[in-house]
């Protein structure tokens, strides 16, 4: 088996932004955020657009003004009031200011009981933490407090067929024909306690490719281990009424060539086979081409997509030997040729739509 691949789909959104510094508050409230490290001049100042947030260094006073304000950065335990010279004077009230604040006396004698030092912080903010303003947007969670993690919508399974789609039955899987009538999607299911689905590698990274925005009729063609496709036609995955389609590997094109795995001789899949094991790829590239223009042949597709190990590890050579062969039956038709590309082939993310290309109204998942 070349693969056997989980697509493992989770609702809900990653985390995004950037972990503040353990010596640094930094407040987003408003469009402008101002940030001061630790030990800031007592008299620096930033007021931005005005800035809807403020942020002070360890061991400081933070305050948040509403938009418009003046906004103080402060690297000690004071805070300058928003009437300090440095900042404006606003020592003759106007009809639209409020009355100037008093500055809070630093030169008081602590209560009866109590012990001098820096004033408690305040609910949620650990001593020794930076201060951080009440109505400012809490800080993003770190390692120690993580997000929790979002529900798990269910399991994706791609593997080599043949095997039964609706059922989730494994049939003569390729490489590992043991595995024939076994129920992966229920045993899964029992395990996991979610939803499963399980498909043909072909079909998965075909289904992938047409939500990723590969339009009209196209077959993917994928030769690693075995040789197989994916059929998409009018923008929907095609699996047949026993969902057995994309067989392509099993087509007999040499009546006496060698015997393939599936009983038949001279099937493509044995061909190619043969001619990748003593390094002809040129003469795979060939057969692949031949057996790709019966497949153009009978379903009249747009576009035809390789992949698979074998071929990512010589595309031009694929590419050449395939496109010659649908170049030369075109020309004796008269018609242009179909094109054909290389591509991924995303196995994994075609098994993760097996589970979430439903949830977005698409039928053919």
């Amino acid at each position: 088996m070349e693969a056997l691949v989980d697509g493992w789909a989770r609702g809900g959104g990653g985390r995004s932004g950037t972990e503040a510094d353990a010596d640094q508050v930094a407040v987003a409230v408003g469009p402008d955020a101002v940030t001061a490290g630790p030990g800031a001049d007592a008299d620096a100042m930033a007021a931005r657009h005005g800035a809807d947030a403020v942020a002070a260094g360890r061991g400081a006073d933070a305050m948040a003004a509403g938009p418009g304000a003046d906004a103080d950065v402060s690297g000690r335990t004071g805070w300058t009031p928003v009437n300090s010279p440095t900042v404006r004077d606003r020592s003759t009230p106007s009809r639209t200011d409020p009355a100037p604040e008093a500055a809070p006396p630093t030169d008081l004698a602590p209560p009866p009981g109590a012990t001098a030092g820096p004033p408690p912080p305040p609910p949620g903010v650990a001593a020794g933490s930076p201060a951080q303003a009440p109505d400012a947007t809490p800080a993003p969670p770190t390692a120690a407090t993580p997000f929790p993690p979002p529900p798990l919508l269910g399991v994706g399974v791609a593997l080599p067929g043949p095997l039964d789609h609706t059922r989730g039955v494994l049939h003569r899987v390729t490489g590992f024909a043991e595995w024939d009538g076994f129920p992966l999607r229920d045993a899964l299911g029992e395990r996991l306690g979610v939803p499963v689905a399980v498909d043909k590698d072909t079909n998965a990274a075909a289904l992938g490719l047409a939500v990723a925005g590969e339009r009209g009729s196209f077959a993917y063609l994928h030769l690693g281990t075995g040789l197989g496709a994916g059929l998409v036609i009018d923008g929907v995955v095609r699996r047949g009424a026993r969902t057995a389609a994309g067989e392509f590997g099993h087509q007999v094109v040499q009546l006496d060539g060698p015997p393939c795995d599936c009983g038949d001789r001279g099937c493509v899949e044995a061909l190619c086979l043969t001619a990748v094991s003593r390094g002809d790829l040129a003469e795979a590239a060939r057969v692949l081409g031949i057996a790709a223009g019966n497949l153009v042949a009978l379903l009249d597709i747009d576009l035809v997509l390789l992949g698979g190990r074998t071929v990512t590890g010589a595309p031009e050579m694929f590419l050449r030997g395939v496109g010659a062969v649908l170049d030369e039956r075109a020309r004796r038709a008269g018609e242009p040729p179909v094109p054909v590309r290389t591509v991924p082939g995303d196995i994994a993310e075609g098994a993760a739509q097996l589970v979430l290309a439903p949830l977005f109204g698409r039928a053919d998942a």
